[in-house]
């Protein structure tokens, strides 16, 4: 059946809306004289409204409904800053260090194993931030090559992220309202998160064998958990526990999430009679400014007409063959998270998935795609480029062609693996 859609006129507005976003969206992603993302995106935002091209009442619009988004987000960040300042995952690294016997490929799976937990019940943001430069000060002391590892954290970050619906921000963006509550999501994504977590694990350890054949130095010095670092791990469990009921129960995320992190940074806060300033000076605050830029880009993008474009294509494609439209979908935004990052490709996506009446398993792949694609270049989504940053702080580089190499090869062999297990469910 052939496909056939109007693709939207190339007006004067809509060219100069296009350009705009562009630039907006490049500069995001490329940090042009190391000007931060979130300034990138609200120049890009403002000059839309300034200009004409988005009346402000859109773009106040659009702003709102990114509310949930904000709450979860700023929940996270406050939940992830307790626990490095109070030297959860220092204490977690070292002991993965002792646990590994000596062996560098177990030291590898441990920390790979955390990383999938810090994910799934943290979100893929905390993996990056939080957990690679204790693995990578780990990974000093133990006397072994820090890149396996820092590799592991940024691959995983993303990798397992589909797990549940709290493992990703873009999660959120994709399905917006229409969020599966927990059971559903479990039953359509707990196989692909499987397949994507154990290929991009088997991949990227048979990519650094020569590394992992070697041996560790494991009678380092464990930090001492303290008494509060036990309380923040308490209340990390608490938060998990409390996001895991409003999910199952079909609840939005965000104020659980804002309000359950909140009362767990309290405790602590309160038996170390610190002020709350102590810690929310830490927090980046600045990424809710660049997410509520993003839902002003796209609102102004949909204004032109390409969501709706896009939606009736991918209607139309489905219609006609819905497996192989589910498959092209899921490698295509797989693809565009590399080049415009996930967040406003999932925000794109979500607008466009919402218009067009597909099939669950349809949204589930263009899902994994957001999700998983961009472990293929460090600029495909927010997580791998807070990786990036958190590398280079501890004096370790990684280009964007090396990563780009071993890119190439875990993304699409896990990406595949993860969109035939999708496949394969929904075939009973």
């Amino acid at each position: 059946m052939p496909l056939a859609f109007a693709v939207p006129a190339a007006s004067g507005v809509n060219l100069a809306t296009w350009s705009v976003a562009a630039v907006a969206t490049a500069g995001v992603i490329l940090r042009p004289w190391r000007v931060p993302e979130a300034v990138w995106a609200l120049a890009g935002a403002v000059l839309l409204v300034l200009a004409g091209l988005l009346p402000w009442a859109d773009a106040a619009r659009a702003v709102g409904k990114g509310n949930d988004v904000y709450l979860f987000l700023g929940g996270m960040m406050v939940l992830a800053e307790l626990a490095r300042r109070e030297g959860l995952f220092d204490y977690v690294a070292a002991r993965a260090v002792q646990r590994a016997d000596g062996s560098a490929g177990r030291l590898f799976a441990l920390v790979y194993g955390v990383g999938v937990l810090v994910t799934v019940f943290m979100s893929n943001d905390a993996t990056a931030v939080v957990l690679t430069p204790a693995v990578y000060a780990a990974a000093k002391k133990a006397g072994v090559k820090p890149l396996p590892y820092l590799f592991a954290c940024a691959l995983v970050a993303n990798a397992a992220s589909f797990v549940l619906p709290i493992s990703n921000p873009a999660n959120l963006v994709v399905f917006g309202d229409r969020l599966p509550a927990l059971l559903p999501w479990l039953a359509q994504f707990i196989a692909p998160s499987l397949a994507a977590i154990a290929g991009t694990y088997f991949t990227l350890r048979l990519l650094h064998a020569g590394d992992l054949a070697g041996t560790v130095h494991g009678d380092i010095d464990v930090p001492p958990l303290t008494a509060t670092g036990k309380l923040a791990f308490a209340g990390i469990g608490a938060v998990a526990l409390a996001l895991l009921a409003a999910s199952a129960a079909g609840w939005p995320l965000g104020w659980p999430t804002l309000v359950a992190s909140g009362a767990a940074a309290a405790a602590v806060l309160v038996r170390k009679r610190e002020s709350p300033w102590v810690l929310l000076r830490e927090v980046s605050w600045s990424v809710l400014l660049l997410v509520a830029a993003l839902f002003v880009l796209v609102e102004a993008l949909a204004a032109t007409g390409v969501v709706q474009t896009l939606s009736a294509a991918l209607q139309s494609a489905v219609a006609a063959a819905p497996r192989e439209s589910a498959w092209g979908a899921g490698i295509a935004v797989a693809v565009l998270c590399n080049l415009m990052n996930n967040l406003p490709a999932g925000l794109v996506a979500g607008s466009v998935v919402a218009a067009a009446d597909v099939p669950t398993f349809a949204r589930s792949a263009i899902a994994v795609g957001i999700d998983l694609g961009p472990n293929l270049s460090v600029t495909g989504s927010l997580a791998t480029i807070l990786w990036l940053i958190a590398i280079r702080r501890e004096g370790e580089n990684v280009s964007a062609m090396h990563f780009l190499r071993v890119g190439a090869i875990v993304m699409p062999v896990s990406l595949l693996l993860a969109l035939g297990a999708l496949m394969l469910q929904n075939a009973f």
